[in-house]
């Protein structure tokens, strides 16, 4: 049994620590677009401007991580089994996925996030993603479609947590 508040932990974990890596690019990328070296020679000197523009991409990458952070803080964590539908929150088993003991976790934020936790690999993805899609409102032993680029994977919910 997976135990989900430990597994958000690790998750938040992850994010705050990429949150402090984000901050600190964004604090660099500001003071590079504001430093004495950047300021424009000619017309074509266009390096404060690209500094800047990197500065208020990093910048929202610190919002998008504090966001992603305070959603998995408030995200409230439901018991499934098998007579439950899949909604966020919900740890979900594929057939196929059985003899690795790879789990999805349909999480706010942070899809593609990978981690092993216990025996269990477990993959976060996110309502929006096919996977999450595919999943969302089905129940344990319903048959799930999803194509993932040129592939097709049909499988069906062996385990539902």
């Amino acid at each position: 049994m997976i135990n989900k508040k430990e597994l958000i932990d690790v998750v938040v974990t992850a994010l705050t620590k990429e949150l402090q890596q984000a901050i600190e690019a964004a604090n660099e990328a500001h003071a590079a677009a504001v430093d004495d070296q950047s300021v424009a020679e000619t017309q074509y000197d266009t390096l404060a401007i690209e500094a800047s523009y990197l500065a208020e991409g990093q910048s929202k990458r610190v919002t998008e991580f504090q966001q992603a952070i305070d959603a998995y803080q408030t995200l409230t964590l439901l018991d499934f089994d098998e007579n439950s539908i899949v909604t966020l929150g919900a740890l979900v088993q594929l057939s196929a996925d059985s003899k690795t003991n790879h789990w999805f976790f349909i999480g706010p934020a942070a899809g593609g996030f990978r981690c092993q936790h216990g025996q269990q690999n477990i993959t976060v993805i996110t309502p929006q993603s096919p996977m999450g899609m595919a999943l969302i409102g089905k129940q344990q032993d319903d048959d799930i479609e999803v194509i993932l680029g040129r592939n097709k994977l049909e499988d069906y919910i062996a385990k539902l947590n």
